[in-house]
């Protein structure tokens, strides 16, 4: 039963957290129109808040062959709820940036820590346990936006505020929890970082090659997935609502992608929701009409989001306790580096003069190409499990 709360006041915080990434999307107009910037300097500012979850991914799996998880779980906490309010009172693009940046850390520090511990605590039901985790993040994702319009009666900075609060009270709320709770000591034998994550290497590889280009295209389009909307004749809010349904569709994509990558066979399992995504994607930019773009949009988003459980439970499931904390983090840091520059990148194509369904589109066959090569190796040769 202690674990059960510990479980459910990490659910609390990942929300906190994840919401401190998604919230620049829907604030991308209003930078645009408050700093006079462009697409690309506006998409920068959400590449620094994802660079900044993977700057620190790395010396966190080393700090946790070091330190128990739980800590440094506290640690995020604690620096999203100081960094939330540092970015709130914002008056330059230098200032922004660096506060986007800082409350990327925070996230990229907890996914690290968390992510194992979760594991640790429910070995029987790792798919399950981490989907219901992705799921508490995903509803931030959800409420992103219709936050931010919110909170635009008063201020658009409120929204950033309302994270660092409530970062301080979970993070108070995890610290009781995790006081009562008898923890894991499945880490007691990863002590090696170096040699933890060399010895995983073939795994890590693996894992990358498959959804590594997969998330690249998705930080870029749901970053500016209201602006394309918009380009496709669509209101403002109308924009926003689509962007609210690609989220939304993504709650209980974490729960069944968790549960499916505990029985289904994993490396065809993660190809498939690629291919999947890769089709709807071209598909999307062909369409026009509300009641389409309303039904691709939620299908892209499930799809999608089934992605991320389904990578986690594959590696935490495959890294043995001697090794897990030390490979993940090299494995997230990563990939979190690739999700990163999706945005500068497409922003920097869109200012170039390319349309988003040329970009989009493009992006779609090569995926699909990408997944063909790795199919094939699969069948010829097998890959790493």
């Amino acid at each position: 039963m202690a674990r059960v709360r510990l479980f459910a006041s990490l659910c609390g915080l990942v929300f906190l957290l994840n919401l401190a990434r998604i919230i620049f999307a829907p604030l991308l107009d209003v930078f645009i129109a408050e700093f006079a910037i462009g697409e690309a300097t506006a998409g920068l500012i959400v590449t620094l808040a994802w660079v900044g979850s993977a700057s620190l991914r790395l010396p966190t799996g080393w700090l946790l062959t070091k330190v128990p998880r739980h800590r440094v779980v506290l640690a995020s906490g604690v620096i999203l709820a100081v960094s939330s309010g540092f970015t709130a009172t914002a008056v330059t693009v230098p200032h922004l940036m660096v506060g986007a940046f800082a409350m990327g850390v925070a996230s990229g520090i907890y996914f690290v820590s968390a992510n194992p511990l979760l594991s640790e605590l429910f070995p029987e039901r790792v798919g399950r346990m981490v989907g219901i985790h992705g799921m508490a993040g995903q509803l931030a994702a959800v409420i992103a936006a219709p936050l931010v319009i919110l909170t635009m009666v008063v201020d658009w900075r409120l929204s950033l505020w309302t994270i660092a609060v409530g970062a301080a009270v979970m993070t108070v709320t995890t610290w009781v929890a995790a006081g009562r709770t008898d923890l894991p000591d499945a880490g007691r034998e990863d002590r090696d970082f170096v040699a933890g994550a060399l010895s995983e290497w073939r795994l890590i590889v693996t894992a990358l090659a498959t959804v590594g280009l997969a998330v690249f295209v998705w930080q870029g389009v749901f970053n500016f997935y209201e602006l394309y909307m918009q380009s496709k004749g669509l209101s403002g809010g109308a924009a926003g609502a689509m962007l609210t349904i690609v989220f939304a569709a993504g709650v209980p994509a974490f729960y069944v992608g968790g549960d499916l990558a505990d029985r289904l066979p994993q490396i065809p399992y993660l190809l498939g929701i690629v291919a999947t995504f890769a089709v709807l994607l071209f598909a999307l930019t062909h369409v026009e009409g509300l009641l389409a773009l309303v039904v691709l949009s939620s299908v892209i988003g499930f799809v999608v989001h089934a992605l991320f459980p389904a990578v986690d439970t594959f590696l935490l499931e495959a890294f043995p306790d001697s090794t897990r904390a030390s490979a993940y983090a090299v494995f997230s840091s990563v990939w979190m580096l690739t999700q990163a520059v999706g945005s500068s990148v497409l922003g920097w194509f869109i200012e170039s003069g390319f349309t988003y369904d040329e970009v989009f589109a493009s992006a779609a066959v090569v995926l699909v190409a990408t997944v063909v090569v790795l199919a094939t190796l699969e069948r010829t040769t097998g890959l790493p499990r």
